[in-house]
């Protein structure tokens, strides 16, 4: 796939460069550069892989964001819309500009002095053996409850649909400026989630007696943390911009496959999602 872009780039009189970290897979014929260059100076980012590898782009991008293209070479994958035998005519669309964008949020971790950047989730997850996760939440500076859980998630809109949905939350809009607050396997038994606006910023304060849950920013653990410690969550809104071809066949595919997880569809229903 890389030997299909760098042929393209080349018939195209296009720059093609990318992180130092992956030099061992590339050919000669890519400029490797360090990521902070990488996200200053691309027009556009290919992310070759699954979600994983396209929340990592996004990622790369959040501060100055430029249009994303995924080419699915992972599993089920979500957020990637290119399969490997259409990159020509994608990348082809993508110079054009021949594309729609579909904007993101993401959601920013303010933890004492570093900052970091989530498109699905933040979430406080316990460690085996180490007690439950004991926290408050307060929206605008107001105590806005308390959650003894296995795990508390702050999951974006796009999030909605993974460990959030999971774990019982509601499914949201990917146009919603909101963070969803869904605790996973509450002691209590009734804890309903929780949707804040955009425009509250909101807190959540590990409290006397909870456990030291890890922290965790799209599945990767950061560090852990110890009660009377507190991280500040905020949407940022526009932070992820992803090319869409073909938004209708996308939107389309990915209900089915959303419907694997969850609620079977007809056989005939599922037809655009099997290989020809």
């Amino acid at each position: 796939m890389v030997d299909k872009l760098t042929d393209w780039a080349q018939a195209h009189d296009k720059r093609l460069i990318a992180a130092e970290q992956d030099a061992a897979r590339l050919p000669s014929g890519v400029e490797l550069v360090s990521a902070p260059l990488l996200a200053e100076r691309s027009d556009a980012l290919v992310a070759l892989g699954g979600d994983g590898t396209m929340l990592g782009a996004l990622r790369l991008v959040a501060e100055r964001p430029v249009p994303v293209l995924g080419v699915n070479l992972g599993t089920r994958g979500f957020l990637v819309e290119v399969q490997p035998t259409e990159v020509d005519d994608a990348l082809d669309r993508l110079d054009a500009g021949d594309f729609t964008v579909e904007e993101h949020s993401a959601a920013l971790l303010a933890d004492g002095n570093e900052e970091a950047v989530a498109f699905i989730d933040i979430a406080l997850a316990s460690v085996p053996g180490e007690g439950a996760v004991t926290a408050e939440l307060s929206v605008n500076g107001r105590s806005s409850g308390r959650y003894r859980c296995d795990a508390l998630v702050a999951a974006t809109p796009l999030g909605s649909t993974a460990y959030s949905y999971a774990a019982g939350g509601p499914l949201a809009s990917p146009m919603l400026d909101a963070i969803i607050i869904t605790p996973v396997a509450p002691i209590s038994g009734i804890s309903p989630p929780a949707v804040i606006s955009a425009a509250e910023p909101l807190a959540l304060e590990l409290l006397e007696g909870s456990g030291r849950p890890a922290l965790q920013v799209d599945g990767t653990i950061v560090r852990r943390m110890a009660p009377g410690e507190t991280i500040a969550v905020r949407l940022r809104p526009r932070a992820g911009l992803v090319v869409r071809l073909d938004p209708v066949r996308y939107q389309r595919r990915s209900s089915v496959k959303l419907s694997l997880l969850d609620h079977p569809f007809l056989p005939e229903e599922m037809r655009d999602v099997l290989p020809a």
